[in-house]
């Protein structure tokens, strides 16, 4: 029996080498378990690393004086910013889902053509966005709720963070080729350098160091900034090499209109999903500011942050059935990728479990770390709790969700999300917070109830089984 542990232990440990050093294997062929290990372990890694911005930001800035007004504005900020991470993850999730499928049909040269037009698309729509922000930082923060006080002291944060608008579209979409390649090892390692720069800048740049001056809030935005372009910098490298499935070269960046045409249809709608359930978190957070005040505001945001540094490695093993469902339906493995994606939900549902447990055995501790506010600990607490009665269903669900933009059916999700975000969630959360006079509770309680809904139509959905015929 001990032998036998033994063994299985040091497959185990040889296995997860091999996907962090990021070894190239078909996805198509072979053990399914070891497929999904192999893509979910830097998978959930990056996205670990994605999560640390905001929680390393938070932790800073929740430090300095006034506190509860530099978490407001770093989680007021970050609630806008999900417009953009739509259209990243939007642009990403149509790479990903093309070169995936590409790759699958042993095409590698389709591969890098279509990744190397999701780029070039990407750049130009974002500068728009970016030059926008920058322009209207404050009435962005006004709008979302904030104080005159946090207005004047956060434009400067969020007027750095939307002006960097273009280095968060090419981190996730880089990564998101990769990913689509089979590659998942480079898009993890590109955000631990990412995080390890804002990690180190961050203190440095918020509370002064030698002759560096101290930026206070600012600074964090200098930092966040600084890491991401780093991050681009090695994905950009690691491009221009060439190394695994994925051979660029400049002849593909030439527009290609019938290819962009393409990239336009799977990653429209993919945006649009995202872009709801965004505009639905950002009615939630003015929701809160509104009946819970500054404190109440804090708290949640607070509270959304740990959610997130826990969701989103959750987010990166769906990510995996993603990359299996487009490989394996470009090699016409249809029962595979169907089985790839049951055995990511069953691995997604225990990672969620777990997670349950640690918000309600250690959610005050966790809340404590970020700020010694105690109104702001009581309802960041709250928020934890009430929010985490639907992990293990958002587990399931994005699974799900993941499942259909891989196989390039982002309309699937897209109304899904409309009717769960905008018909019911924000309705509901308004019903219970206002008219009901839950306040910010009301809130708390609508996220897991419109979660859960959203889990069960998707799987029924899935089940039902036209994503299997979607051409890209």
């Amino acid at each position: 029996m001990t032998t036998l542990f033994s063994n299985k232990a040091e497959r185990f440990v040889s296995l997860i080498k091999k996907s962090l050093r990021g070894e190239e294997m078909d996805y198509t062929t072979g053990s399914i378990r070891t497929a999904v290990f192999m893509l979910a372990i830097p998978m959930m890694l990056e996205m670990a690393m994605e999560s640390v911005f905001a929680v390393v930001d938070l932790y800073f800035v929740g430090h300095l004086e006034n506190s509860s007004q530099a978490i407001q504005t770093v989680g007021l900020t970050e609630s806008v910013l999900t417009i953009i991470y739509s259209l990243a993850i939007g642009m990403s999730m149509a790479a990903t889902a093309m070169v995936a499928r590409r790759v699958g049909e042993k095409n590698p040269g389709a591969a890098a053509h279509a990744g190397a037009q999701a780029i070039l698309l990407s750049v130009g729509i974002t500068l728009l966005l970016s030059v926008a922000g920058m322009v209207y930082s404050p009435e962005i923060l006004s709008l979302m709720g904030g104080s005159d006080e946090v207005v004047q002291h956060g434009t400067p944060f969020i007027r750095i963070m939307m002006g960097s608008s273009m280095v968060i579209m090419l981190l996730f979409l880089i990564n998101g080729i990769f990913r689509g390649a089979g590659n998942a090892a480079i898009a993890m390692k590109s955000l631990w350098l990412a995080n390890l720069c804002n990690i180190i800048l961050c203190p440095v740049l918020i509370n002064g160091l030698g002759p560096v001056p101290a930026f206070g809030l600012t600074g964090a935005a200098i930092a966040t900034c600084i890491g991401r372009s780093i991050g681009v910098i090695y994905q950009v490298r690691h491009l221009v090499k060439g190394n695994g499935a994925l051979k660029f070269q400049a002849s593909h960046y030439l527009p290609d209109k019938k290819l962009l045409q393409s990239i336009l249809k799977i990653s429209l709608p993919g945006t649009f999903q995202f872009i709801i359930a965004s505009c639905s978190w950002i009615f939630l957070a003015k929701l809160v500011a509104d009946t819970g005040a500054e404190e109440g505001s804090a708290g949640y945001q607070t509270a959304l942050r740990l959610m997130m540094f826990f969701m989103l490695p959750a987010w990166g093993l769906s990510n995996a059935a993603a990359t299996l469902v487009g490989q394996n339906l470009g090699a016409k493995e249809i029962t595979r990728a169907e089985d790839s994606v049951m055995r990511t939900m069953k691995y997604n549902v225990i990672f969620m479990a777990i997670v349950t447990i640690l918000f309600f055995s250690l959610g005050h501790v966790f809340v404590s770390f970020f700020t010694n506010d105690e109104a702001v600990r009581t309802m960041g607490l709250k928020a934890m709790r009430i929010m985490s009665t639907g992990f293990i269903f958002y587990g399931i669900g994005m699974v799900m969700i993941n499942s259909f933009n891989g196989a390039g059916d982002t309309v699937t999700p897209t109304w899904i999300n409309f009717c769960g975000f905008w018909l019911f969630q924000i309705p509901f959360a308004y019903l219970m917070s206002v008219t009901a006079n839950l306040g910010p509770t009301g809130v708390f309680i609508a996220i897991p109830v419109t979660e859960t809904l959203i889990t069960i139509v998707s799987f029924i959905l899935f089940k039902k089984g036209r994503w299997k015929t979607i051409k890209v």
